[in-house]
């Protein structure tokens, strides 16, 4: 069996995967960052973690790091395959399946993962004034 390598397309130069939090929009990472069919776990403000994920035609899909079933921070390890049209990733540890874009167990109705909403954008440089302090004698 060969792979064939994922290639990127070249407009992910300088974008932004950024997700809808409670109140505002957390950058998470670089879109190049995320390859076809494979997830990156990235660290939230409120010290949670979250899995993100890019499929082959670009759709962007985030949904909560943590395993429901186990309470391991490892959906983002997992196998991405689509089921009956619904996009899913099956946890490393006990296969099961998460839709990607309503965060509900395919295989328990019962459990389910958080899901956010998800964006890339160009990236944007804030202007930022920085105070130096010095920290024996603040002025």
């Amino acid at each position: 069996m060969t792979l064939a390598p994922e290639t990127l397309a070249p407009d992910t130069t300088g974008l932004k995967v950024r997700l809808r939090l409670t109140d505002d929009w957390f950058t998470a990472c670089d879109l190049g960052a995320l390859l076809p069919g494979r997830g990156v776990a990235a660290l939230l403000p409120d010290g949670g973690q979250v899995a993100l994920f890019r499929d082959r035609d670009g759709g962007l899909y985030a949904i909560d790091n943590r395993d429901p079933f186990t309470g391991a921070a490892v959906l983002s390890r997992g196998l991405t395959g689509t089921h009956q049209g619904r996009p899913f990733v099956a946890s490393p540890l006990l296969k099961q399946r998460f839709d990607l874009t309503t965060g509900e167990c395919l295989d328990d109705a019962a459990m389910r993962v958080e899901t956010y909403q998800v964006k890339a954008v160009k990236a944007v440089q804030p202007v930022q004034t920085v105070r130096a302090v010095n920290a024996v004698n603040p002025a």
